[in-house]
């Protein structure tokens, strides 16, 4: 079954031109867990039939089809519509969301489709019958298996008869179950996604203002010796004149690339190298030198950490704003809080000014274009003409010789030709003078703006918050900003506030949506409200694992939560929907659900433990990727075992209460309308208790 569903969910990626990438992937990771819960439902029915009636395989799967289609149905449709909201999601976060939403969705729907018809073909051709109570004697672990877990399910089954005497107690404990989720939730630090281990890191360096190449050359060779000193260093590419900064003689960028995941121990990865670097060049004075791990997601800015643009939106000038970023890195770089914050571009340097006085040279009958072309030509270059040359076009560049482009002053021995011919100095109508001015403008959203990056430091944060804790910090000190000046976040940064704005919204959505679609499904309120009750608790298994981890409210953990949403309510709907069928046939509130929990507390533990060892990996993952696959199996795993363990609790006291509560304002006159459907047990008798 679960080869069909992956095929045709390629299919359907293939058509909607998804990649095989990490998103796509993790979907199909999950989708495998959830795949086989509609298969499970059916094939424990039917062999659960043939052992309590003795019917043979195809007529004890003709009965359990009759019990199971319209809750496998409506645990099809709630996993499938709980993931919609998560396509409609905008921006970059968005990009995320709907490669997860529609690789999910595609595989529950083929999932459901192939549970209801060629998992019964399945099973009524190749189970064995099953003599009337002679379930599994033939293999003595099964057997014993078999005969534990009817004692676990008799516990329960106890367990929820004595919890059902006062529902209105453990609705307060559901009540303070709704605290702590509220609680730990929304102190989650929130994060966009988490930085990965790449195998390689970033070394960004700048040298003062007017460093010449030779003193770049000989920086460069120093990082090279060192890099080549540490053992995961495989290889090194460093690059002269250019760097996340900008352009120049004194800039510098690195990329180390590290040995195989395979090959590192604990503390070799790309995190560690990157301290150790930083602190074996924090006291060089040659140069500014920061290494810095690469971005989670390439294109959205130059490193991880954080990233802002620091904006003069008032008009205040240059020097206004210059006063405003020394002033915003002088209190970043005093905090505790940061591990480092710089701006990104190249500093002030020295600048030679040329005072041409234009009357003058006009009277000498020198223009201005003339003036332009010299210098240009002479310390830059200009192209003459093309000639042949053995076969080849070749061209004729000028550009003045090295030594009469040393100093200054050969500038001013430089001959431009007036009018007349006469070749005339420039030292004879200009003069020359030094100034310190910006190498690079940079303007954002079109304001005036300095773009300053940085990171937290290790120890004052979780790992998971450290950008957070950065950005927070950052806000409160610029807060004293003057009027005028402002601030954005940009990159990372931005999608980190923008994906925790849309959280609050896209749960809001998953709820609605399949509280609607349980309601257009059993044409009542109460029912859908009944199993939507579980959400939360479900909700709470994820939180207080992923915070008991130190991870992140990120990207990841809101997809795993919104899965275990749709498990939850599974689990819900399948106990739900046999109470309400029992509760039909005459039993009471408190009979139908505990007979409901009862006839369905096996194929709930079975669906979970299939789902948590399927989304195990994840949980445990090391290597490429392990951050973005914890992040999705801590908290997807932590849900199961609270909706699974605490669900079958609860979901009896919700329905016993819950539709008590609806009958108690009925009229007394009023009379419930059975519907009459295929008995669920034979023991019917038995169960149809009183309260």
């Amino acid at each position: 079954m679960v080869p069909v569903c992956l095929l045709g969910t390629l299919a359907v990626m293939y058509f909607l031109g998804f990649s095989v990438n990490m998103m796509t992937m993790f979907g199909m990771v999950l989708a495998i867990g959830i795949l086989v819960d509609d298969a499970i439902i059916v094939v424990e029915n039917v062999e659960r039939i043939m052992a309590e009636e003795g019917l043979s395989p195809y007529a004890a799967t003709v009965k359990a089809m009759q019990q199971v289609s319209a809750p496998i149905v409506g645990i099809t449709l709630v996993l499938a519509a709980v993931f919609l909201p998560l396509g409609f999601m905008s921006g970059s976060v968005g990009v995320i969301y709907q490669q997860f939403s529609l690789t999910l969705a595609v595989s529950i729907l083929f999932s459901g489709f192939l549970a209801l018809t060629l998992t019964p073909a399945l099973c009524a051709t190749l189970l064995k019958p099953i003599a009337q109570g002679d379930q599994a004697k033939k293999n003595r672990f099964f057997s014993w298996f078999n005969s534990q877990f009817s004692r676990l399910t008799d516990r329960f089954e106890t367990l929820n008869s004595t919890l059902l005497r006062s529902t209105g107690r453990y609705m307060l404990i559901y009540l303070a179950i709704l605290v702590v989720l509220s609680f730990f939730y929304l102190r989650m630090p929130e994060s966009f996604v988490p930085v990965e281990d790449q195998g390689y890191y970033i070394i960004n360096g700048q040298l003062p203002p007017g460093a010449t190449h030779k003193r770049t050359a000989a920086v460069v060779a120093e990082l090279e010796d060192y890099l080549w000193s540490r053992d995961l260093a495989t290889s090194t590419t460093m690059v002269m004149g250019f760097s996340f900064f900008g352009s120049g003689e004194n800039a510098i960028l690195g990329f180390p690339t590290l040995a195989d995941w395979s090959l590192r121990g604990k503390g070799e990865s790309a995190k560690d190298e990157v301290a150790a670097f930083n602190a074996h060049f924090a006291d060089l004075t040659e140069a500014n030198i920061m290494a810095v791990e690469p971005p989670p997601i390439d294109g959205l800015g130059n490193a991880g950490g954080f990233s802002l643009r620091l904006q003069d939106r008032g008009g205040l000038g240059r020097e206004a704003l210059t006063a405003a970023r020394d002033y915003v890195l002088a209190q970043a770089n005093s905090s505790p809080v940061f591990l480092y914050a710089m701006m990104e571009g190249l500093e002030d340097a020295p600048q030679l000014r040329l005072d041409i006085d234009r009357d003058k040279a006009r009277t000498l009958g020198i223009s201005f274009d003339v003036i332009n072309n010299a210098i240009s030509s002479a310390y830059g270059s200009a192209t003459v003409n093309d000639f042949v040359n053995a076969g080849r076009l070749q061209r004729v560049v000028v550009q003045a010789d090295t030594q009469d482009r040393m100093t200054p002053e050969s500038l001013l021995t430089l001959h431009v030709p007036n009018a007349s011919g006469e070749q005339v100095p420039l030292s004879a109508f200009t003069t020359l003078h030094w100034e310190q001015g910006p190498v690079q403008l940079s303007r954002y959203n079109g304001y005036p703006a300095f773009k300053i990056s940085g990171d937290a430091g290790p120890g004052l944060c979780l790992d998971s918050r450290r950008d957070l804790c950065a950005m927070n910090e950052l806000e409160r000190l610029m807060a004293d900003l003057p009027v005028g000046i402002s601030y954005q976040w940009t990159g990372l940064s931005f999608q980190e506030r923008a994906a925790g704005a849309q959280a609050p919204i896209l749960f809001a959505l998953a709820i609605i949506v399949v509280f609607l679609l349980l309601v257009a499904l059993y044409e009542s309120w109460t029912i859908p409200a009944t199993v939507m009750l579980i959400v939360p608790i479900g909700a709470l298994g994820a939180v207080l694992a992923t915070s008991v981890l130190g991870m992140a409210n990120d990207v990841y953990f809101k997809v795993g939560l919104i899965t275990v949403i749709g498990l939850s309510a599974k689990n819900a709907i399948l106990i739900v929907e046999f109470a309400k069928s029992l509760h039909e046939q005459g039993y009471s509130l408190k009979a139908a659900a505990i007979e409901a929990t009862r006839l369905r507390f096996r194929p709930i533990v079975m669906t979970s433990i299939a789902f948590m060892l399927g989304v195990l990996p994840l949980a445990i993952a090391t290597g490429a990727g392990a951050a973005s696959q914890r992040a999705i199996g801590a908290g997807v795993i932590g849900g199961m075992i609270t909706a699974t363990t605490l669900g079958v609790i609860f979901v009896p006291i919700f329905f016993v209460w819950l539709l008590s509560l609806v009958a108690s304002k009925k009229p007394a006159d009023a009379s419930i309308t059975a519907t009459p459907t295929q008995p669920v047990t034979s023991e019917v008798a038995e169960h149809k208790l009183h309260d």
